[in-house]
């Protein structure tokens, strides 16, 4: 994932200080922990090379690196079906590789670039109807769809995109990220967005990345959060940001939030899973949730100088 992504000299220089919340999180979280929390945390993808001797067992075939992550993870962004309209026979399979370890799985697909990018949500009703038919076969495997739009798709849009977004089915739950800076930077389109959010009863995506701290809006539309958080190969900060993001969710849990998304990308995935376990633990501690960790072939060590003192972690 290259998006935000800046040179390592330069990452001291940047600020991720989390934002306070924004108006709409204020409203809408009402100020008392739920019964109940969903708590999902996982990769954008399962097909790494690298993570066999690390997560996967020496000399998995690629063929079984899916039914390998879900011994580990609870979930996956799954953008493996934004660059080709997916097949229910192949949805089926994967759905499959989830009901044989037997455990509460969510796959949350993207939209595919043909209705998002190429169509751009216009007259994408065919597409659309593909689309769902397809990840519908997922059941209850099925998590929330993501709706990823363009940088270039801005605020003159928002009407397609209001149309587009009340033609879904009312039982699908979406979120949606947009990339265009002038979502954030206009205040009455910030609004706008936001506002249409809450209307239509979808989310609103967060995504942390370092180039991009306009995207990092605090915006909650629905009482779910859904955190996209984009590390730089185990550079010190990123556990800070983890940290800071804990802290985070655990005052938004106080006050009413019901669902989190929480996955793990980087530049280079290779050591994805570490930075999973890390954030893992973290929630685990502070919410005091049971999720499992992923376990590693291998004993895991890093060691490294943190401003508040040193950190080592297996």
């Amino acid at each position: 994932m290259d998006f935000g992504k800046v040179a390592e000299e330069e990452l001291p220089a940047v600020d991720f200080t989390l934002p306070a919340d924004g108006a709409f999180t204020e409203n809408i979280l009402g100020g008392q922990r739920a019964a109940d929390l969903s708590l999902y945390v996982g990769c954008a993808k399962w097909g790494r090379k690298e993570w066999v001797g690390m997560i996967y067992p020496e000399k998995t075939k690629e063929a079984r690196f899916l039914d390998e992550y879900v011994k580990h993870f609870n979930s996956i962004e799954l953008n493996a079906v934004f660059y080709n309209m997916p097949k229910k026979e192949q949805i089926s399979a994967w759905r499959d590789k989830a009901v044989a370890e037997g455990k509460d799985f969510k796959f949350c697909p993207k939209f595919t670039r043909s209705i998002s990018h190429i169509r751009r949500l216009k007259n994408a009703d065919d597409d659309t109807s593909r689309y769902l038919e397809s990840i519908y076969e997922f059941g209850p495997y099925l998590g929330p769809a993501f709706l990823q739009l363009s940088d270039n798709f801005g605020p003159k849009n928002l009407d397609v995109l209001s149309e587009y977004l009340d033609k879904l089915p009312r039982d699908l739950s979406v979120f949606v990220e947009v990339r265009h800076p002038d979502w954030f930077k206009d205040p009455e389109s910030r609004r706008a967005f936001f506002e249409l959010l809450n209307r239509s009863g979808k989310g609103a995506i967060i995504t942390d990345a370092s180039g991009r701290r306009d995207c990092v809006h605090m915006e909650l539309s629905t009482p779910e959060a859904f955190i996209r958080f984009v590390g730089n190969g185990l550079h010190p900060t990123d556990f800070e940001r983890i940290d800071a993001w804990v802290e985070r969710l655990a005052e938004w849990v106080d006050r009413g939030l019901r669902s989190i998304y929480f996955f793990l990308h980087q530049h280079d995935e290779k050591d994805t899973p570490i930075l999973a376990e890390y954030s893992i633990r973290k929630l685990n501690e502070k919410l005091g949730t049971q999720l499992k960790y992923p376990a590693f072939v291998k004993k895991q060590t890093l060691c490294f100088k943190l401003p508040q003192g040193l950190i080592v972690f297996l």
